[in-house]
């Protein structure tokens, strides 16, 4: 391992812009979810850091917190049928979380580069 020292900060930023940790420049997946295994800028072995579980779990946190806890509260200020607000909120909700799952993705293996986590080999 190289001995600089890596930002955490930089690390999160590089990741929720869906660009490799170590250079910033090449872009972290070729698909949806899928991480693309070597940065096409620089190199970096990408494929290196295991997301697992991480990624969907804060998702939905944060869309709990962000998007459902609000939308209990203006159910009841609202009185709307219960079958419109699900026909409704189901797709919003389920919407944001796929919308934000790559970003979060992208912030957790940035993370991951900056702490040094170890890799899916030395597992």
């Amino acid at each position: 391992m190289d001995g600089e020292p890596r930002s955490l900060l930089v690390g999160l930023k590089r990741g929720l812009m869906r660009r490799c940790p170590a250079c910033g420049g090449g872009r972290l997946f070729r698909g949806y979810l899928t991480v693309e295994d070597h940065c096409p800028a620089c190199g970096h072995d990408n494929g290196q850091y295991p997301a697992d579980d991480a990624p969907p779990y804060f998702t939905i946190f944060l869309v709990g917190h962000l998007v459902v806890a609000p939308l209990l509260a203006v159910a009841m200020i609202w009185r709307a049928s219960t079958v419109l607000l699900l026909v409704l909120l189901v797709p919003l909700v389920a919407a944001v979380t796929l919308g934000m799952l790559p970003y979060v993705k992208g912030a957790v293996i940035g993370a991951q580069w900056s702490l040094r986590t170890p890799t899916k080999a030395a597992r």
